[in-house]
């Protein structure tokens, strides 16, 4: 592996062969030494992304990656850096790219129905987090050792900070076979729709074995496509058929909504209920509870340098740009911390919340502009002699955190900050 002169990462993983390459980047196998684990080890090439300008859409694909945690979505499980690469370490699926089984003929529809069941719930799923993928392809999706579909490869992906003023994407991207028509149109479009469409192209290839819309002249295709010229084969099931029809229509507005082909018969047959993903730990009641004593998770080291050090400064390439003052530095122990936290919640009168081992989630109890202010507030054992504290703000309006934070917050904490990130 000529880029990282040794098959050794950074002391924590073996690396073996390439899984595949593009203009910026190259995929190899790897595994964790501590676990045995293989993963998949995505190396990015500094220089090269940024003369093409693309800096902004790798953060942006790390930011959405962070962000999406679900069953059938590949899992960006740390970012690594050097000083001419970033390294995305993500989950690795054995059983390789759908692609390469519908190249080799249509599948059986209670096959084709349990993918098409997965895609819509990881789909639904980044909808439900603002995120559309905006380049849904057989390519882009892998499957396990269980033979279980994973949504892959945000780097087309677009968070809601890049609507315009009229609530619109506006940046043609994705692959002409799966693209929705308004996004050809350059009018603005919906990228939630626009990711629909692209379901429905994949659930129409999966059952015919070929594309719905073919034709070697790409305007010709798109002519197909605006018309919503394509014909189904014998053997595609009436159920199936009225599905199709109801995703694959040129007009975004009349298209079916993701929530309503999760109501469809022909989709709900053989799901079980365990198959829903849900994120139920956000919906519990909160309330008051001990932290018990066991270790907390040890920082990233690239995350902390990226944090901590203006001489190597990553903080951009992270889930989000930080603002002033949310992460700080203690020699305190973690008790003290989590003590000292919880004494300055309860004196701003607002409920706490183990979300998990060192993590807290902090409820207001007044109404504010956007409703309550919720705040969580997670510490990172860096060292034996040194934490990190990281707090973000989870619900509310942003002015009243700053406000709450900067004024009643931060003199709360005093005693127990070393340093400020940024001061």
């Amino acid at each position: 592996m000529e880029e990282l002169k040794a098959n050794m990462l950074f002391g924590k993983y073996e690396v073996g062969r390439i899984l595949g390459k593009g203009t910026f980047a190259k995929v190899y196998y790897a595994k964790e030494i501590a676990t045995g684990e293989g993963v998949a080890i995505k190396v990015i090439d500094k220089d090269k992304v940024r003369k093409e300008g693309m800096m902004e859409q790798i953060k942006r694909e790390i930011s959405v990656m962070r962000l999406v945690k679900h069953p059938n979505i590949v899992n960006l499980k740390e970012v690594m850096a050097t000083k001419t690469k970033i390294l995305f370490v993500m989950e690795y699926a054995r059983g390789g790219e759908l692609f390469d089984k519908v190249a080799k003929g249509k599948f059986k529809e209670e096959l084709a129905r349990k993918y098409f069941q997965q895609l819509i719930s990881a789909v639904d799923y980044c909808h439900s987090r603002g995120v559309s993928h905006r380049d849904l392809k057989p390519e882009n999706l892998l499957l396990d050792e269980n033979g279980d579909l994973k949504v892959s490869d945000f780097g087309l992906s677009a968070l809601p900070e890049q609507l315009r003023q009229d609530g619109l994407l506006h940046t043609q991207c994705g692959t002409p076979a799966y693209v929705a028509p308004e996004v050809v149109r350059k009018r603005g479009y919906n990228g939630f729709k626009a990711d629909t469409w692209s379901c429905g192209v994949i659930l129409y290839a999966l059952l015919a074995g070929f594309l719905p819309f073919q034709h070697e002249n790409l305007m010709s295709m798109y002519t197909k496509v605006f018309k919503e010229d394509y014909q189904f084969p014998p053997w595609f099931s009436p159920e199936s058929k009225r599905l199709i029809s109801k995703i694959l229509v040129a007009d975004p507005e009349r298209r079916i909504t993701i929530s309503s082909i999760m109501n469809v018969p022909w989709f709900r047959k053989g799901l079980s209920s365990l198959s829903t993903f849900t994120t139920s730990n956000d919906d519990v009641e909160l309330e008051a509870k001990v932290i018990d004593s066991s270790p907390p998770q040890f920082f990233n080291a690239f995350e902390f340098i990226s944090s901590m050090s203006s001489g190597f400064d990553l903080s951009g390439l992270f889930e989000e740009k930080k603002k002033r003052g949310s992460i700080f530095t203690s020699k305190c122990s973690v008790l003290e911390i989590v003590t000292k936290i919880e004494s300055a919640a309860k004196n701003l009168k607002f409920k706490v919340k183990k979300v998990k081992d060192f993590k807290l989630k902090l409820q207001g109890s007044c109404e504010g502009r956007k409703g309550k202010l919720a705040v969580s507030a997670e510490i990172y054992e860096v060292a034996p002699e040194l934490a990190v504290v990281e707090f973000s703000k989870c619900s509310g309006d942003t002015f009243e955190y700053v406000k709450v934070f900067e004024e009643d917050v931060r003199p709360a904490l005093k005693d127990i900050v070393w340093s400020w990130q940024g001061e």
